[in-house]
């Protein structure tokens, strides 16, 4: 079965500082057919202004994602790390039993654009911890690139969620395919251009849910970058 999630059709929030486009329901946006997808619980695309940013707050028991698109992002907290992401960079932070931290736009004239995603941990109360990688363009073109499992195989980012993320980023002519094992579902979020899933026309900030089916596949592309999630049903 496959649902549709319309880029226009998701919340908005307008702070001035921060435009946030949530895909589920997260902070004053709330749609009850639209509260997460398996352990899936958040996907904000977040542009934030520069020299701005999320103070210091508290988390617990979430895997946190960040996918930076554009800019710089500076993260700091509570387990005394720091870092400036870029382009290509994954960051995962899982709160356990409780880290505190602030995000904000490391430029001080330019716009940042990430997403930040939240995954429903199948552990609790566990140490906090962070970790980060960069993923090149060049192994994300033509292939779906592993970049958060829950082994940290192949090089990416350990999440503490029997899931996995993958990134790619496809021209015409790629024809890529996924098979997801008994009892999976799958998530595709299509962060920018254009392409097919399961014979389904996306666009950019569009998203399908596909459960019930054993195969995803991603065809007729122009200039996108998506990201497939494998999920417990």
């Amino acid at each position: 079965m496959l649902q549709i999630r319309r880029s226009e059709e998701r919340g908005v929030a307008n702070h001035g500082w921060l435009q946030s486009r949530h895909t589920f329901s997260f902070g004053s946006y709330h749609d009850p057919k639209h509260t997460g997808f398996g352990p899936l619980l958040v996907i904000n695309e977040d542009q934030v202004l520069g020299g701005q940013g999320f103070g210091t707050h508290g988390h617990r028991d979430m895997e946190i994602i960040s996918y930076v698109l554009n800019g710089a992002l500076e993260h700091k907290d509570s387990m005394g790390t720091g870092s400036v992401l870029h382009y290509g960079d994954v960051q995962r932070m899982s709160a356990g039993n409780g880290v505190r931290h602030s995000e904000f736009n490391h430029s001080p004239s330019e716009q940042v654009h990430f997403l930040q995603i939240w995954i429903q941990p199948n552990q609790t109360g566990i140490p906090p911890s962070y970790e980060e990688k960069h993923f090149t363009p060049e192994s994300k073109q033509g292939r779906l690139r592993l970049i958060a499992s829950n082994d940290g195989r192949d090089g990416s980012v350990l999440i503490h969620q029997n899931a996995a993320i993958y990134a790619t980023i496809m021209a015409a002519g790629d024809h890529l395919k996924h098979e997801l094992a008994e009892g999976r579902i799958a998530y595709v979020h299509v962060i920018r251009g254009d392409v097919t899933v399961n014979g389904t026309p996306l666009k950019d900030g569009d998203a399908l849910k596909i459960t019930a089916e054993t195969l995803v596949t991603l065809q007729d592309a122009y200039e996108a970058e998506v990201l497939v999630f494998d999920l417990p049903a």
